[in-house]
């Protein structure tokens, strides 16, 4: 978006230049520009709620087309995946679309696969170590689109006391970090360092959902 100051010396550009000179001719254009740059960031931003990863208080809308109910004590970031996933929920159910759906909360990759055996599909969060923050929304969003039949493990990666000293940091950087023994379970030696953990993550823990109930 354009500033002020660009505006204001485009119009200059279009009107004689001994008005450069004058005082008053200045000052109605840099007022006029104020005007022009307050309207342009009002049409981006109405612009934006077109869109739900750019949307904000427009979200509201998106809400009501797909019949959810407003939580006002979510953040912008929260009720989006929400959206996302219901707007990536419609389709044939495959593992593909599955992915999708659950990808949205999950910020990041997410592997699907089927036991058919079992009559059971796995989910598998690939790219993010922990539990996402909004886990109950995820499940919930999934199971509305997996036929009733089936059941759905899902599998969290955690980090380890092993890949924290493998890693060569001590207890003692740690400690400095001020993170919680929680917080590098969940998120991994980036959580300290704020760098990409390049370890291999071992530990897993999974989470079943057998399904709805008559």
């Amino acid at each position: 978006m354009r500033s002020t100051q660009e505006i204001a010396l485009d119009m200059l550009d279009y009107a004689p230049d001994y008005y450069r000179e004058i005082d008053a001719a200045t000052n109605i254009i840099d007022r006029e520009a104020e005007e022009f740059a307050r309207l342009n960031a009002s049409i981006d931003d109405v612009l934006a709620q077109f869109y739900i990863e750019t949307a904000t208080w427009g979200l509201t809308r998106w809400e009501r087309i797909f019949g959810l109910a407003t939580d006002q004590t979510k953040t912008y970031g929260q009720r989006r995946e929400i959206l996302l996933s219901r707007l990536r929920g419609v389709g044939a159910v495959s593992a593909d679309l599955i992915e999708n759906v659950a990808s949205a909360y999950s910020n990041g990759d997410v592997a699907v696969t089927s036991k058919t055996a079992e009559y059971t599909i796995v989910i598998t969060f690939v790219s993010t170590m922990g539990v996402p923050e909004q886990i109950a929304e995820l499940k919930a969003a999934v199971r509305d689109i997996t036929p009733a039949h089936l059941a759905i493990d899902y599998v969290f990666r955690f980090y380890t006391y092993a890949e924290l000293a493998a890693g060569g940091r001590t207890y003692g950087a740690v400690k400095a970090s001020g993170k919680t023994y929680g917080e590098i379970y969940n998120r991994g030696v980036g959580v300290i360092y704020g760098g990409h953990n390049e370890t291999k993550i071992t530990a897993y823990r999974r989470e079943y959902d057998r399904g709805r109930t008559a």
